[in-house]
């Protein structure tokens, strides 16, 4: 876990310090960040947690997940000053308010990545580019049309036709010496041309390369189009997946190579650690910042009395 992380001792409140929590309730999992914010000096992350809801419902995953955070952080549910949901906010019953997935993983990138001017979020139904300032504010965004093959969903359907544990994906897919092209955009044909790829006795890599390299065109078309350029962060639950960051990469470099990213050319795509809970980061330190214009409005004694 990366270094800015830190054990709490004890959680306490002021009008200095702030305790709050991000809830990013996704399609397929629920990412928690506590952090602790000092006004004027940005947060300091204290726990994350995230766990997959599979056939689970997902409320009770989003009770799992805050609890387990709590615990790693050393501070009970009752001492929050501000609990932010995004995603899907119905599913976080003890939030105190709600913020939009763009935003959440805008802000989340930029404290992630603090050099990031653009952030291309993968989760399990889309993906979306998403073009930022220095200040976390998007200035502009495209989103993968209803089509499937742009996102996790897809990738783990087709990791599960291959017997690959979803996990493992990414490192198998580096492994490949000779990428086999997925011609389709179509999810159903994708998968369909993976079932003749599989009789024809290809290597698993070969296939899941192939794939990787099928969704990051798209990606990158994706950033292109949102007008994003300088660091891209890529974020979301595919951001881990060291297959598909290679070949974004790749692609984004033969579209340079032909001429297709020209105005982009100072473009550089960036992994981190724990760039999937960047909708719980950012949702967390959006929290500390409304709590602060509540106070400043004299309005926190009614978010205090509603809580």
């Amino acid at each position: 876990m990366q270094t800015q992380m830190a054990t709490a001792q004890t959680a306490y409140v002021n009008k200095e310090v702030q305790l709050t929590c991000g809830i990013d309730a996704g399609s397929s999992s629920v990412k928690v960040a506590i952090m602790r914010s000092r006004a004027g000096q940005g947060g300091e992350l204290l726990a994350l947690a995230s766990q997959r809801i599979r056939r689970r419902v997902v409320d009770e995953v989003v009770t799992a997940s805050f609890e387990e955070a709590c615990q790693t952080a050393g501070v009970a549910p009752g001492d929050f000053d501000y609990i932010a949901s995004t995603g899907d906010g119905d599913a976080v019953h003890m939030r105190t308010g709600h913020f939009y997935g763009m935003t959440t993983h805008a802000r989340g990138a930029l404290w992630l990545e603090p050099n990031a001017r653009g952030v291309l979020d993968v989760g399990a139904l889309h993906a979306r580019a998403l073009k930022i300032d220095d200040r976390g504010k998007v200035l502009g965004h495209r989103m993968t049309s209803q089509c499937a093959s742009g996102s996790g969903q897809f990738l783990e359907n087709i990791a599960r036709y291959l017997g690959v544990p979803l996990e493992d994906v990414g490192a198998i897919s580096c492994q490949s010496t000779n990428a086999e092209p997925v011609s389709s955009i179509c999810a159903v044909l994708a998968e369909t041309d993976v079932i003749n790829m599989v009789s024809r006795g290809l290597a698993t890599a070969d296939i899941l390369r192939g794939i990787h390299l099928s969704i990051a065109g798209r990606l990158v078309k994706l950033i292109k189009s949102a007008g994003a350029d300088g660091t891209i962060l890529v974020t979301g639950g595919l951001a881990a997946d060291e297959g598909l960051y290679a070949s974004i990469v790749q692609c984004m470099s033969e579209g340079v190579q032909k001429k297709t990213l020209v105005r982009n050319l100072g473009m550089e795509v960036k992994r981190h650690e724990n760039a999937m809970y960047a909708g719980a980061i950012g949702a967390a330190l959006l929290a500390a910042y409304r709590w602060e214009q509540l106070a400043k409005s004299g309005r926190l004694e009614m978010l205090l009395a509603t809580a």
